[in-house]
């Protein structure tokens, strides 16, 4: 698949990214397929993976990928790489604040069928009111396999009458366990089974509910994203945060193993990590130990020493791609009043004194440059003093393999809501900068 040349093909092919992506399984499964029409190829981490093949120059030797659970790591390494040859990795990561699947799913009362979900992360719980929702995920079966299931359109999150709460417009509370409590159908909860329905939708062919040993399934919006404005420069979707970032990386990379390189360009990387939304400590998230894994396999691949390994990550770069904010014009003073990014501005340049992001004066540089390469504009993005700053996989990444990292990312308005709002051109423009980051040697 050719990578999106315009920022009008980018956001469309964004747009069909995230619908093919409603859970960090499908975003990965739909990435591998999108690597594999490039002609990347997959590896198993049970089996011993090859050595990079002789190329001519200007070629690539090997164009790879491995996926852990709902994380995926893709890399290209170019002609004449060696045992101290730097990575450039494109961070980001493929979950989104939503409600996961409890056991015992099925419950409700009063006539009504009700799914029983757990809050993942921090969504803007009333953002999801009134839409028609989905289920989906992975299902595993008692036999270790595994299946990618989505139900479409199934549930809704049905809010209170302003009759029957006259001051709702004052301030809106809801409750987690008691107000979030999905409704699918009508019945008897005892007669009806929610896995079921799940079982059936499994992509391919259904499979028998009676063989599932475990779940990971969340709730997704199913409304389709959609450019608007007065001059079509809006764009609306679910799961933005952080599948804006994914995509981007993922458009550079297969646009990056398609032109030449130059000698001594890097090993370009991208990383999507699972489970960024919660803290990250998982076998698939930042702070567990995938990234390394891979860096360690690729290394061993090109004959280096342990000691050569860590001149490698010395010389290695990672861009954190995460989704920032843009300046609200209803809430200006929630904004630094100085630094105040907005929509179509930009990618951004995430800048925390405390190292919530991972920026220091290297990496603005760094970005600085690549933006130049790219011919396109950033903006930078700094918390107002009395607000807290959330943080991403960069300051991870650098702790856990002290390899330089700077934290960049596509402005939103809306963030964490059931459906976030970007520029048309912030997305297209973060591929760009990833792709001169690809073949920058940093």
């Amino acid at each position: 698949m050719p990578s999106p040349s315009s920022a009008a093909d980018h956001i469309q092919d964004l747009g069909a990214y995230v619908s093919a992506s409603p859970s960090s399984f499908h975003a990965v499964h739909e990435a591998a397929r999108r690597l594999d029409e490039a002609g990347f190829t997959g590896l198993d981490e049970l089996q011993p993976w090859p050595a990079p093949a002789p190329a001519a120059p200007a070629e690539a030797a090997g164009k790879f990928y491995v996926i852990r659970d709902g994380a995926l790591i893709a890399w290209v390494v170019p002609a004449g790489a060696g045992a101290t040859t730097g990575f450039n990795i494109l961070g980001a990561h493929t979950d989104s604040p939503s409600f996961k699947l409890k056991p015992k799913p099925t419950t409700g009362k009063f006539g009504w069928l009700q799914a029983g979900v757990e809050v993942y992360g921090g969504p803007l719980l009333n953002s999801w009111l009134d839409r028609e929702l989905q289920l989906a995920g992975r299902l595993v079966l008692r036999d270790g396999s595994q299946h990618l299931t989505a139900t479409g359109p199934l549930l809704r999150f049905p809010q209170l009458a302003i009759h029957l709460d006259r001051a709702v417009n004052e301030g809106l509370v809801l409750d987690k366990q008691q107000h979030m409590n999905p409704v699918f159908g009508l019945g008897d909860p005892a007669a009806e089974d929610l896995l079921g329905l799940l079982a059936a939708k499994v992509t391919g062919a259904g499979v028998d509910p009676a063989r599932i040993g475990g779940y990971d399934v969340v709730i997704a919006d199913t409304q389709a994203p959609a450019v608007f404005g007065a001059k079509d420069e809006f764009f609306a979707s679910g799961r933005l945060d952080n599948l804006s970032a994914t995509h981007a990386g993922l458009a550079a990379l297969i646009a990056h193993a398609g032109t030449p390189m130059s000698g001594g360009a890097p090993i370009a990387v991208l990383a999507a990590f699972d489970h960024e939304e919660i803290g990250s400590a998982s076998r698939s998230g930042a702070s567990g130990p995938l990234l390394e894994d891979v860096l360690v396999r690729i290394s061993d691949g090109l004959g280096a020493s342990a000691s050569q390994r860590r001149q490698a990550f010395a010389a290695s770069f990672c861009v954190s791609a995460d989704a920032g904010h843009a300046v609200h014009p209803n809430y200006p003073e929630r904004h630094d009043p100085a630094n105040r990014p907005v929509l179509n501005g930009g990618p951004l340049l995430k800048i925390n004194a405390n190292q919530r992001y991972a920026t220091d004066a290297a990496g603005a540089a760094l970005w600085a440059r690549l933006c130049d390469d790219a011919g396109i504009p950033y903006q930078e993005f700094v918390s107002n003093n009395v607000m807290p700053c959330g943080s991403t996989i960069g300051p991870l990444t650098a702790t856990r393999l002290g390899i330089r990292t700077v934290d960049v990312g596509v402005p939103l308005l809306s963030m964490h809501s059931a459906r976030e709002l970007c520029g048309v051109e912030d997305p297209h423009r973060l591929a760009k900068a990833t792709e001169a980051f690809f073949r920058t040697a940093a």
